[in-house]
């Protein structure tokens, strides 16, 4: 179920989009610890985007969003006022999102499979300003600063400090952790009509304002290759991170899923303080309609895995190969 709506505000108009769905043959097919029978409205997925291009008749903009799954939700509301283009764009952005958290905690079912929260949840909560720099050549940079509020719940949105197996879900041992973060985020991009390249690179800065606030260092880039031959088209890219200081488990690098190593769930091969991924993939056409994939990835912790509380141990290198 969709609609789309304007509505006229004085001079500005402001564009509703609503798109909802009731997905109870998806939920039958969670599992166990995803289910909730207890009421209809958590079979619904969907989003609602409420738009004001005008806010104070200076062309301010402001965003409202919600977005609504079966184990999750992500509210975001966010504020532009314009600015000269050769000054930075500033952004207020105010957020609120509820996710399992199946990087550490998830536990696989089967190789293919979903993987369960383990009975943990993250709830948090962001206040912060982006400031976009002037985009030069290839090069585009963002700037930010945040508060962050982080709380972990069980399936039955109680707060908890371990998971089931009594480890501590979080960094400072309380119900919940809070940070202020800086974050530089660069990126690089350049293609033409054979091939693309992209690189970015992310830093985040734990600001020790309070002593029981998380400090810490994190580093995060990512390198992607695209080149065509022929009718093919090989695809490489390799990503990897670090974090030095304070961390809690839901901080760690998760490897295995869609986005790391494919054909396992989300976390399922492990995690760790430190990771390296290397994906590689060539699509080949087989007709108008329809394309074929064979994929390379592998994955590593670096031997940091150990280092994450409530981890479980697994092979130094984990290596996947799959044809679709």
């Amino acid at each position: 179920m969709g609609a789309q709506k304007s509505i006229h505000a004085g001079k500005a108009k402001i564009d509703v989009n609503v798109d909802f769905t009731h997905k109870l043959c998806a939920s039958l097919m969670l599992p166990p610890p995803f289910r909730n029978s207890g009421s209809p409205l958590s079979l619904i997925i969907g989003s609602l985007c409420i738009k004001h291009p005008n806010l104070f008749g200076g062309s301010e903009k402001l965003d409202v969003s919600w977005d609504k799954g079966l184990c999750d939700s992500n509210v975001l509301v966010a504020f532009r006022r314009p600015r000269p283009e050769w000054l930075p764009q500033k952004c207020f952005r105010l957020q609120h999102s509820l996710s399992p958290e199946i990087g550490v905690h998830g536990r696989p079912f089967e190789n293919f499979s979903r993987s369960g929260s383990g009975g943990v949840n993250l709830s948090r909560l962001s206040v912060g300003l982006d400031l976009n720099e002037p985009a030069s050549s290839q090069w585009s940079s963002t700037t930010s600063i945040k508060f962050e509020h982080v709380r972990l719940l069980n399936d039955d949105g109680r707060s908890i400090t371990c998971d089931l197996d009594g480890f501590p879900v979080t960094c400072s041992g309380s119900h919940h952790d809070s940070m202020v973060v800086l974050k530089q985020e660069s990126q690089y991009a350049k293609a033409n009509n054979h091939s693309f390249s992209r690189f970015s690179m992310q830093l985040e800065q734990g600001i020790p304002v309070l002593s029981k606030w998380l400090i810490f260092n994190r580093f995060k880039f990512t390198a992607t290759r695209g080149v065509k031959l022929g009718p093919a088209f090989f695809l490489t890219s390799l990503n990897g991170g670090s974090i030095v200081g304070d961390m809690a488990p839901y901080q760690a690098f998760a490897i295995g899923g869609v986005g790391s190593v494919r054909g396992y769930g989300e976390g399922s091969i492990g995690s760790g303080r430190s990771c390296l991924v290397a994906n590689n993939e060539v699509t080949i056409p087989l007709n108008k309609m329809l394309e074929g994939v064979v994929f390379f990835d592998c994955g590593t912790d670096l031997g940091s895995g150990r280092l994450v509380p409530g981890e479980f141990p697994f092979l130094p290198w984990e290596i996947t190969c799959n044809a679709i």
